[in-house]
């Protein structure tokens, strides 16, 4: 239970500022700080600390940067102040007013808590939900925190994205700078889910989001709840406990688990907190930042991006996306590594000073208008391993290419003649391991398997690899990627995993900095992209279909974006498999109403077909 508290803790760090890396005591000799209770419309009291700078004065006003967090702003009390305040180190010796929240319903501040709190639509003098809450704490730091300029930006990461992506639609006029990062944008589609599919490997982590307190409180009310689990391998452990509905034996009375078994397809309680739906007219500048190798949250803000382009073109709406795990972008490492590959030194150092830190000085300090010198799109090529700008993301001038699943394992550009297929035996009972990590899977989803060598997942049976000849030439794939895939099954339901992945060729030599001295980078089948589609959703999320059995049925995997080059003398592989556990619950592959109910007498073997029709279309850069 005490590696399970701490990994939660370690992975709350990267998202609540205050807790992150310093430098020393800069913060507690320049700072002061105060704690107050600001009052919500509806009487709620949210406990709030201002840190205010030294040399604040009439003469001499600052902005305020905000984060709101579920995670604690802990340390708590007036004389405590951590070693960083802020986005970055350089924001914080730069000089702002930094203001950090408990939101509704955690550790000291009052109300009940909910996940991913819905939009009100339409609301009334006593309707809240986190807009409300935004805007009425922004309101009182303008009126009450001493030297202000009457500028205020927002910022977190992961959960505190989420609050800084719904605190756009506050709309109040004092919010100039909003840059969400890392943002949960719906729990069906990230974070807890990925198209409906249960990430499992957050099984542990239930605790932390569905147990509310019953006072105000500096402690984790909710530890009481962490599994003792008596081992290190969550694989084990996880396949042991079966069906999950014997997760009941730990979670009855757990109100989040309790909420998503009950709620197995996309209806009323997940669209409800979709926060995308929402974006209409947007008033602050908004500059989303996201990890190409985010294993939590890397739709959120890409999602988000898109959403708000349509719905006003006309507004400051940004994207940043670098080579970062989890918010990783928001601590430097020195070396940037993500898994066993190198990218660079400093990255996250120039996204502070040369992005993040430029974002907002524009927005807070300067004039404010939509010149702040920043691109539409900052983008890294994560094969050519270097920053990119445009002025649109997609690329408008891409061209869409496709690649043919073919029998014989290749990769084609053109579609192969006759009604070829490949076939694989998938059984739940014995799932394709995510990861050849066993000991990761014990808090939140660890960040490696997002660019792990999958030649462990490859040379199984149950995982159909296709890939091309060896690259004559550059290849950079930037933008959208979507799977088309045709299938037949044996049985009455399935789930689909697509991989895109990077093959180096054999004489690739070891980076200086590997983390794991067994692993080579010869021949190294580097994940670029991944994805999960439950069969049963392929014609809508908010209502399962089972599969005919023997039936070809169209299955569309849609993956997340990428900018990636693969280099002259590389390949392309593309693989296809029905389990990736335990990152995501196995599908009993017998077709119920409702998984998450399914006895162990439902989970079977099924042999999957899939034909040389199937093709996924990417977009090439020029």
């Amino acid at each position: 239970m005490k590696k399970i508290c701490l990994l939660l803790l370690l992975a709350a760090a990267y998202c609540t500022g205050a807790q992150a890396q310093g430098t020393g005591s800069y913060a507690k000799e320049h700072y002061t700080k105060k704690d107050v209770y600001i009052t919500m419309r509806d009487g709620t009291k949210l406990f709030t600390s201002v840190y205010t700078p030294n040399d604040a004065s009439p003469q001499h006003k600052y902005p305020m940067v905000m984060q709101r967090t579920c995670y604690s702003i802990a340390p708590y009390g007036e004389s405590k102040i951590p070693s960083r305040l802020g986005p970055s180190d350089l924001m914080m010796k730069e000089g702002y007013i930094v203001v950090y929240q408990d939101v509704r319903g955690r550790y000291k501040s009052e109300g009940t808590w909910t996940n991913m709190t819905p939009v009100v639509e339409h609301k009334t003098k006593k309707d809240v939900d986190e807009g409300t809450d935004t805007y009425d704490t922004i309101d009182w730091l303008v009126k009450h925190v001493a030297n202000n300029n009457g500028r205020v930006g927002q910022w977190g990461i992961s959960y505190p994205g989420f609050y800084t992506a719904a605190g756009i639609l506050s709309n109040h006029p004092a919010l100039k700078a909003s840059s969400p990062q890392a943002p949960i944008s719906d729990f069906f589609f990230d974070d807890f889910h990925h198209n409906g599919a249960l990430l499992e490997s957050y099984f542990f982590t239930y605790p932390v989001f569905g147990v509310q307190k019953t006072d105000t409180t500096s402690k984790e009310w909710y530890a009481s709840q962490n599994i003792k689990t008596g081992t290190r391998d969550g694989y084990q452990f996880l396949l042991d406990m079966g069906p999950l509905k014997n997760a009941d034996k730990y979670y009855k009375d757990n109100f989040y688990w309790q909420e998503t078994v009950n709620h197995p397809n996309y209806d009323e309680f997940w669209q409800s907190r979709s926060l995308p739906r929402h974006y209409g007219k947007v008033k602050p500048a908004v500059m989303f930042v996201g990890g190409w190798y985010d294993a939590e949250d890397l739709s959120g803000p890409l999602d988000m991006f898109k959403r708000i382009n349509k719905t006003d073109p006309s507004a400051y709406n940004t994207i940043v996306m670098g080579p970062f795990g989890h918010g990783r972008w928001s601590r430097e490492t020195g070396h940037t590594m993500h898994s066993n590959v190198y990218f660079g030194d400093s990255i996250a150092t120039f996204y502070q000073r040369d992005i993040e830190a430029k974002f907002f000085n524009h927005f807070l300090k300067g004039n404010g208008d939509k010149n702040s010198g920043l691109p539409k799109a900052y983008m890294y090529d994560t094969g050519n391993k270097e920053w990119k700008q445009f002025a649109q993301w997609p690329v408008a001038n891409a061209s869409h290419v496709k690649f043919f699943l073919s029998d014989d394992g290749k990769l084609p550009m053109s579609q192969p003649s006759g009604n070829g297929s490949v076939s694989y035996m998938s059984d739940p009972m014995k799932p394709v391991p995510y990861t050849e990590d066993n000991t990761t899977t014990m808090g939140f989803t660890p960040h490696n398997y997002m660019s792990e060598d999958q030649r462990f997942a490859g040379r199984r049976p149950d995982v159909l690899v296709y890939q091309t000849d060896v690259l004559t030439e550059d290849m950079t794939l930037g933008g959208e990627l979507m799977t088309h895939l045709k299938v037949a099954n044996s049985s009455s339901d399935a789930d689909y995993v697509v991989k895109l992945i990077d093959v180096y060729p054999p004489d690739e030599r070891n980076n200086a900095y590997m983390p794991n001295k067994n692993i080579i980078l010869s021949n190294y089948w580097q994940m670029v992209r991944s994805e999960i589609m439950p069969a049963r959703f392929r014609t809508g999320f908010d209502k399962a279909v089972p599969m005919v059995p023997g039936q070809k049925t169209d299955v569309n995997v849609r993956l997340q974006d990428v900018l990636h080059t693969f280099k002259k003398g590389h390949r392309i592989m593309i693989q296809v498999q029905s389990t990736a556990f335990p990152l995501f619950a196995r599908n009993p592959q017998k077709f119920v109403a409702n998984p998450y109910k399914a006895d162990e007498s439902d989970y079977v073997k099924a042999t999957e077909t899939v034909y040389n029709d199937s093709y996924i279309d990417v977009e090439v850069l020029k």
